[in-house]
């Protein structure tokens, strides 16, 4: 029953504008990232470990925030339209299932974006005049445990989508998200909070040092978050009307 759920939710997005977000957006940090790290190539001297930390600090805090928004709203959005929740929530599947096959295909984006953050990333490097070798193995573990923190936003997002309705309030939520984010790590608590978890996870400050806390203790965070959104999201759906 849930590969038949994931394959509606990959039929519902098959045409989506959604993905001009995921090409169009992660270009823009990245490119002001390049720019950034061309102009003060004098003090950043840590070449690809520099590039990161000029790449992730528009990613991790304004546009991937923004994008995990969009990917959120829509796939809820779609259910709001011709009162498709109550075709959906009639189906002879626990509703569990329902918001479960949904965070799996908003984290399946995100992994895709990842990937391109990624892709770029090493772009952009090339361009920028950076001949040392690329950190392929410390790269994979950015993108992978910023995927995971980005599941903990998603998480969130989905809840927020079941009581609101709007497109765009959502949306602004996870951006202003993306910012409190800035603001925890900056006073060193983010490793707990849920909006900072994404760019903890990508060492978007420090590329060249393991977490703080170690990347068990980070995955422990995270898998509590997202049971925790998960369970009170699947409540929700099982006991008011959407």
């Amino acid at each position: 029953m849930m590969l038949r759920l994931l394959k509606a939710e990959r039929m519902k997005l098959r045409r989506s504008p959604v993905w001009l977000a995921f090409i169009i957006m992660p270009v823009i940090p990245a490119l002001l990232g390049t720019i950034n790290y061309i102009a003060n190539i004098d003090i950043l001297e840590s070449e690809w470990y520099s590039l990161w930390t000029q790449h992730t600090l528009f990613t991790c805090y304004f546009f991937l925030p923004v994008m995990l928004g969009v990917y959120c709203s829509y796939i809820m959005r779609i259910e709001y339209n011709n009162n498709n929740w109550n075709k959906v929530l009639t189906m002879p599947v626990n509703k569990g299932m329902i918001f479960i096959a949904k965070l799996i295909t908003v984290s399946f984006m995100l992994l895709i974006s990842e990937v391109w953050i990624g892709v770029l990333f090493v772009l952009s490097g090339k361009i920028a005049g950076i001949s040392s070798a690329v950190p392929i193995k410390e790269m994979i573990v950015w993108c992978g445990f910023g995927t995971l923190g980005g599941i903990v936003m998603a998480a969130i997002q989905l809840l927020i989508s079941i009581f609101i309705k709007s497109f765009a309030l959502p949306v602004g939520i996870s951006f202003g998200g993306g910012l409190s984010g800035l603001v925890f790590l900056a006073k060193g608590l983010g490793h707990i909070w849920p909006y900072s978890l994404m760019a903890y996870g990508m060492n978007s400050n420090s590329p060249q040092k393991m977490l703080e806390n170690g990347y068990v203790s980070f995955v422990i965070i995270c898998v509590i978050y997202i049971a925790v959104i998960t369970i009170v999201s699947v409540t929700l759906m099982s006991e008011r009307d959407i």
